[in-house]
């Protein structure tokens, strides 16, 4: 299968700047319809034609998914610290900057997210500008071929669009519905926010006609097939079922209904359920753990690790990918630039694990939780206490015997990885927190109770941007020839996992309890971290299973921008952080047992502060311009 080519999407791109404004330069909403268009007498003639204007929708709609790990700061397991992200240039990733990624703050974090907003009308107004011109071709198509042709481009626009108008009802419920090409300003300046369920329809609608008209396989790695639209069909349903079941009382114009709920958790599961048995598609590498090297070593590493490294690109686990085009192509993504550290040609580690995820990692043993891990300062006990009591979080003989997706996920003290200069490798880097790029010398290895005489001449790890005591593994390559931000890993925004466990989920409300589908799905899942089956237990009620969903959905998606959704569909923020007006808050700690004093959340949080993280604030200037655009009732 041929992945798309990256010079036909700058092509794409360098077109798509002459046919339609470019979302990366918008100043507002209102600026997105096209102002230069070219002549229809001299495009929109050939299916080569239709095919290069989607290739720009794809390259424009791409940044507004490809950093979705930001979203993942909004949780309980994930540290965004800030952004690699340009302020105006969408291609690197304009649609994140200037949001708040803290899971709580100050008026909530649902009032940063305009520059969002503003940017996933863009790719709504590339897809229209596609959808609107290709549907025009159609009664000239020459032959059912080539009309067909023509329909799966339409098809993809359209999944691409109810991709866009699906994270905009998540975040804003009721938004504006723009259903075509904007010709004119006064046409959208007097429109109102659409109801959230005329959008979830129009969304359904979208990827409905998706799934009719596009292939079973995609002829490139990048572009949609049935798959696809099948399951974010099904994720759109899974999430009107929450939203009708748990409610969203901040979006007041929405009443919850049961049977709604009901009807969506079903229809949800059929979809999930049709993905999972009609296309033969099946977990990376069979879903065998693969090996799992010794504390210290990372020479082999488990197969969870290499599903996020260009050698899953064109898996079938990877349902949907936004691909990257690595060096030279002025398309690649910037994965190991956010998630390592200045070792790895000097990266910034923007995203870290928090220390509370690595209790969340099961035993190998009884495929339970392992005893708490004990944060120990190497200052108070002294280093070798630190590094040798049984449980301490510094001793690398406490994570032995653990999911192997933790190994391949995060690092801890005396972990390894690969480091980088001029797309060179330097060598094998340990990670020790606080020692930040330390040379070990045969004078000073003897004070690291985990080295040996074979870390002499390493230089450890520098990694000034975790305030946890882990980094992480996942995402970070360990082969050179590439910088920085010239990765090729096609990044996934629908994965075979997460159906597997959005299927479970949404079949554990339809019959009030797991199938044995759903336990074996889970138990796939586990398998891959070289876990035992789930224990009878954590299958006997609808409650055991759902809290076995979320561990799994915790532990695999971690990092993949899921969990942030996932705590406001299912109204957890109170569950997972505290109460209102909880006047300790939580604190976040690190391996060497301190309270990171900038790092307490939801302290004396007022309900109103608490709403305004369940939904986002229309942007300020959008209804300045727009006087019929209505706010969410926490930000009047």
């Amino acid at each position: 299968m041929k992945v798309i080519n990256i010079k036909r999407i700058l092509s794409a791109c360098c077109l798509a700047l002459w046919l339609v404004c470019a979302v990366s330069c918008v100043d507002s909403l209102l600026n997105q319809q096209s102002t230069t268009e070219l002549d229809s007498d001299a495009f929109w003639q050939t299916e080569a034609d239709a095919s290069y204007a989607l290739y720009g929708a794809y390259a424009d709609i791409r940044p507004l998914f490809d950093r979705d790990y930001y979203m993942d700061g909004l949780a309980d397991y994930t540290k965004v610290r800030g952004t690699s992200t340009d302020g105006n240039n969408l291609r690197l990733g304009a649609a994140y900057n200037g949001a708040n990624f803290n899971p709580s703050g100050w008026g909530g974090y649902g009032g940063s997210f305009d520059k969002m907003y503003r940017y996933l009308y863009g790719g709504v107004h590339r897809a229209n500008y596609v959808i609107d011109n290709v549907e025009k071709m159609l009664p000239n198509a020459s032959t059912p071929a080539a009309r067909a042709s023509l329909e799966t481009i339409i098809g993809e626009a359209r999944l691409l669009r109810g991709m866009v108008y699906f994270r905009l009802i998540s975040m804003w419920g009721d938004v504006p519905l723009i259903k075509n090409i904007v010709t004119d300003n006064s046409e959208v300046e007097t429109i109102a926010r659409s109801p959230i369920a005329e959008v979830k329809q129009f969304i359904y609608d979208d990827f409905t006609y998706a799934f009719e008209k596009l292939p079973v396989k995609a002829s490139e790695i990048g572009r949609a097939a049935k798959p696809a639209a099948l399951s974010f069909r099904g994720k759109l349903q899974l999430y009107w079922a929450c939203w009708n079941h748990f409610g969203w009382p901040e979006l007041d114009t929405f009443t919850p209904s049961a049977t709604e709920a009901s009807a969506a958790y079903a229809a949800a599961a059929a979809d999930f359920r049709a993905v999972i048995d009609n296309y033969g598609l099946t977990l990376f590498r069979g879903g065998d753990p693969g090996e799992c090297d010794e504390p210290g070593k990372a020479e082999k590493l488990p197969n969870y690790y290499y599903l996020f490294t260009p050698e899953a690109n064109g898996d079938p686990e990877l349902i949907m990918v936004f691909t990257h085009g690595g060096l030279s192509t002025d398309q690649g993504e910037e994965l190991m630039r956010d998630f390592a550290g200045r070792n790895h040609e000097g990266s910034q580690v923007w995203v870290t694990p928090r220390f509370e995820v690595a209790d969340r990692y099961q035993s190998l043993k009884t495929g339970e939780f392992c005893e708490p891990l004990i944060p120990m300062s190497p200052d108070a006990v002294g280093r070798e206490v630190a590094y040798t009591t049984p449980n301490s979080a510094l001793n690398p003989q406490s994570y032995v015997d653990r999911d192997y997706r933790m190994k391949a996920t995060i690092q801890w003290d005396y972990e390894t990885s690969i480091a980088f200069t001029s797309r060179l490798s330097t060598g094998w880097c340990p990670f020790v927190y606080k020692t930040w790029n330390a040379i070990i010398t045969a004078d000073n290895y003897t004070d690291f109770p985990g080295f040996t005489a074979d870390n002499i001449g390493q230089i450890t790890y520098n990694t000034d941007g975790t305030t946890s005591g882990y980094v992480f593994r996942k995402f970070v390559r360990n082969t050179p020839g590439l910088g920085r931000s010239e990765g090729n890993y096609h990044f996934p925004v629908m994965r075979l996992a997460d159906v597997y466990l959005m299927y479970a989920e949404a079949i554990n409300e339809v019959n009030n309890g797991p199938d044995g589908l759903a336990i074996d799905l889970l138990n796939r899942i586990r398998h891959r971290g070289n876990l035992p089956a789930l224990n009878a237990d954590r299958t006997s009620s609808k409650e055991a299973f759902f809290e076995a969903i979320e561990q799994e959905r915790i532990i695999e998606l971690l990092a993949e921008g899921q969990r942030g959704f996932d705590i406001r569909r299912w109204r957890a923020i109170e569950r997972v952080w505290c109460p209102p007006y909880d006047n300790n808050g939580v604190w976040r700690v690190s391996t060497h047992d301190e309270h990171i004093s900038w790092e307490r959340y939801y302290q004396n949080m007022s309900e109103r502060e608490y709403q305004q993280c369940y939904i986002f604030r229309i942007p300020t200037a959008e209804r300045e311009r727009n006087p019929n655009l209505t706010q969410n009732t926490p930000f009047l």
